[in-house]
C-alpha cells in the first residue's frame, strides 16, 4: 500500500518551506528544505520519491507568496502556526582557509612534506609545502622535510637538490622547516624494523620472481615462501646484504592475507635489493654502504612513527599506501596518523610536467636549467616575479578536496597581481620602436606619476626639448592617439619623411585610445625575455631609463608585469 502523508505532515513542509524562504529572502531551494526535513524526521527517509514532489511544490508557492506579498507575510504565518521555527538558528561559523585539521591538538601537531630530491621543487610541490605548513603554523605544530631518497636507480637524488630545497621551503613559507630528516641517513631504523617483522613472523623473505608473485597474487593463494620460519628468514636476509643475492633474486614482504579485496594490499613488498655499484647513492656518507633498501611504503610508515607524525595530508592516489601502512601499523601496535587526502590539479598552460622529465629535457639542452622561465618550478616561477604570497594564497584557496581540479594559469597570476601591484613602479618599454616628431607648441618636460596609487612616491619626468619620441609600430598606423599622460596627437606620413605628430588638447575630450610612449632622451636599450607557449622569445626594444635595482617588479604600461634582471634585461611575468 502506497504512503501518503497526513495533514500534520503536509503542515510541516509547507512550514519548513516558508521558514528556508524567509531565512533565503524568496529563494528557498527544494534541496535545503529535504535536508533539513530528513535530518529532524529519519522515518520519512523510505519515503523520499513521495516527499520530494511535495516539498518542490511547497517550496514554489513559499516563493511565490514572497515575491507577491514579501517576506513578512510568510513571517506571519509561521508567527502564528509554527512560531519556533521563527527562533535563530544556530549557525556555523564560517572557517576561511584550509578545512579543520581533525584530532589535532595545538603544540602537538607534527605533519611532513617528503620531496624526492631528484630536483629541486616544482610549482605541484608547492602545494604540500603550503597545505602543510600553514597547519603546522595554525597549530604551533612542527614540519618535518623529509627527503625520500632511497631509490637510487629510476629516481636518483640531485646533490644540489639537498641545499636547494630547504632553502626554496623557507621561501615559500616565510619560516624554516622545523626538522630535516634524510631517509638514507635512516637506513639503521629501516634495517632494525625489518629484522623485526622477520622475528616477529609478521614478515618474510620472498624468492619469487615478480611475474610468478602476481600469478599468486591474482589467484589470491600464498606462495611458497610464505611458510619460511623465521630461521630461514633472517638467514635469506642476510643473503640479501652480504651480496649473496642479486636485485631481483629475494624481497622482503609485509604478511597480510592474501585474499584481500584490493590486490595491491596482498603481502605487499617492503624491501629490495638495488644496484649500488652501478648506481651509487650521491651522497658521499651513503654511496654503495647499502645493498638492500626499503620501498616508499615501508620507508615512510616506519620514518613517520620514528619522527611522531600526527598527520598527513598527501594525494588521493596514494590512498593504497595509507591502506598498506595501516596493515604494517597494526603489526607494530601502532596508532596510524590522520590522513586527509587532495585530488589532482591540473594547470591548463603546463599539461604534465614531471621532476624527472624536466631533469632529462635540462640535461639535454632543451631547457636552459632549473630556472628557465618555461619550466614550472619554484626556481623559475620565483625568477620571472611570481611571489610566495601568490603561491601560498593560491594553494589555500584551493584547499584540500578530493575532487581533482583544473585551473587556467591566469589563476595564479590574479594572486600575484594582487601580491605585487601595490609595491610596482611604472614604466614604459617600446617594442619595435618608431620615432616620431613632435609639431605644435608643447611644455619641455611631462611629468606623471611613479605609481598612480601612490603620488607620495614622486614623479616619472620625460625630457621633450629634443622635440623626438618613441612609440611602438603597432600604434605608428593610428591616425589619433592620446599620449599617456601627456597630449592628443594626430600623426601624419608619407614616403619621403619620418612620422611626425601634431601636438592636440592636453586635456582628454574624446575617447581616442590611449597609448605609451618615451621620450627620445630618456630612452635606452633594453631586451625583454617572454616565456610563451613553450617558446622563449627575446624582445628587443626601449625602455624608460631608471635607477631600479636587479629583482625590482615593475609594470610596463600596457604589456604587464615583469621584474628586472639586470641594467639592459627585463622577464615577462604574466599580463
Amino acid at each position: 500500500m502506497t504512503w501518503t502523508p497526513d495533514e500534520k505532515t503536509l503542515a510541516s513542509f509547507r512550514h519548513l518551506a516558508l521558514q528556508n524562504a524567509i531565512e533565503y529572502e524568496g529563494k528557498a531551494a527544494p534541496g535545503s528544505v529535504i535536508g533539513r526535513l530528513m535530518g529532524t524526521r529519519s522515518d520519512l527517509r523510505q519515503h523520499g520519491k513521495i516527499i520530494s514532489p511535495l516539498i518542490a511544490k511547497a517550496v514554489a508557492e513559499a516563493n511565490k507568496m514572497a515575491s507577491e506579498q514579501g517576506v513578512a507575510a510568510l513571517q506571519a504565518i509561521l508567527e502564528e502556526e509554527a512560531p519556533h521555527l521563527l527562533e535563530k538558528r544556530e549557525k556555523k561559523e564560517r572557517r576561511e582557509g584550509l578545512p579543520e585539521l581533525k584530532n589535532a591538538e595545538k603544540g602537538k601537531v607534527v605533519l611532513r612534506f617528503a620531496p624526492n630530491p631528484n630536483g629541486p621543487l616544482s610549482f605541484g610541490h608547492a602545494r604540500g609545502i603550503v597545505i602543510n605548513g600553514n597547519y603546522a603554523k595554525e597549530w604551533d605544530g612542527e614540519l618535518i622535510l623529509r627527503f625520500d631518497d632511497t631509490d637510487t636507480v629510476v629516481k636518483p637524488p640531485l646533490n644540489e637538490a639537498y641545499q636547494q630545497i630547504p632553502e626554496e621551503a623557507e621561501w615559500l613559507l616565510g619560516f624554516k622547516p622545523h626538522r630535516i630528516v634524510i631517509a638514507s641517513e635512516q637506513m639503521p631504523h629501516y634495517y632494525e624494523h625489518a629484522v623485526l617483522m622477520l622475528e616477529r613472523n609478521f614478515g618474510y623473505v620472498c624468492q619469487c620472481s615478480g611475474e610468478a608473485f602476481k600469478e599468486f597474487r591474482v589467484s589470491k593463494t600464498e606462495c611458497p615462501c610464505r611458510n619460511n620460519d623465521v630461521a630461514r628468514n633472517l638467514e635469506l636476509w642476510g643473503k640479501m646484504n652480504d651480496g649473496t643475492f642479486v636485485p631481483g633474486d629475494a624481497v622482503v614482504r609485509v604478511k597480510t592475507a592474501m585474499d584481500l579485496k584490493n590486490p595491491a594490499l596482498r603481502d605487499w613488498p617492503a624491501l629490495r635489493i638495488q644496484n649500488t655499484a652501478e648506481h651509487p647513492h650521491p651522497r658521499p656518507s651513503i654511496r654503495s654502504k647499502y645493498r638492500v633498501w626499503p620501498l616508499l611504503d615501508f620507508q615512510s610508515a616506519v620514518e613517520d612513527q620514528i619522527q611522531g607524525v600526527t598527520h598527513i595530508i598527501r594525494g588521493k592516489d596514494l590512498m593504497d599506501s595509507t591502506r598498506k601502512q595501516t596493515l604494517l601499523y597494526e603489526h607494530f601496535g601502532w596508532t596510524y596518523p590522520e590522513t586527509m587526502y587532495w585530488g589532482r590539479v591540473k594547470v591548463h598552460e603546463w599539461g604534465g610536467f614531471s621532476t624527472s622529465q624536466m631533469r632529462r629535457d635540462i640535461e639535454a639542452g632543451m631547457f636552459t636549467g632549473w630556472d628557465d622561465p618555461r619550466l614550472p618550478t619554484l626556481n623559475a616561477l620565483r625568477n620571472r616575479g611570481i611571489t610566495s604570497k601568490a603561491l601560498r594564497d593560491f594553494w589555500v584557496e584551493l584547499g584540500v578536496t578530493q575532487k581533482d581540479i583544473s585551473v587556467p594559469l591566469s589563476t595564479l597570476f590574479s594572486h600575484n597581481t594582487k601580491s605585487i601591484d601595490d609595491e610596482a613602479p611604472r614604466l614604459s618599454f617600446i617594442r619595435e620602436p618608431v620615432k616620431v616628431e613632435l609639431k605644435g607648441e608643447h611644455s619641455d618636460s611631462v611629468s606623471v606619476e611613479i605609481h598612480p596609487n601612490h603620488p607620495e612616491r614622486g614623479m616619472r619626468t620625460f625630457d621633450l626639448q629634443s622635440h623626438h619620441i618613441w612609440i611602438e609600430k603597432e600604434d605608428s598606423v593610428k591616425n589619433e592617439v592620446r599620449l599617456k599622460g601627456f597630449a592628443n596627437i594626430e600623426t601624419s606620413n608619407s614616403p619621403t619623411e619620418e612620422l611626425s605628430a601634431l601636438i592636440g588638447s592636453v586635456d582628454r575630450n574624446d575617447r581616442r585610445p590611449i597609448i605609451h610612449w618615451l621620450s627620445e632622451s630618456n630612452a635606452t636599450n633594453a631586451t625583454l625575455i617572454v616565456a610563451e607557449d613553450g617558446e622563449l622569445n627575446r624582445l628587443e626594444g626601449l625602455i624608460e631609463s631608471h635607477s631600479y635595482p636587479h629583482g625590482t617588479m615593475v609594470q610596463i604600461e600596457r604589456i604587464g608585469y615583469a621584474r628586472i634582471l639586470d641594467d639592459t634585461t627585463l622577464i615577462f611575468t604574466h599580463s
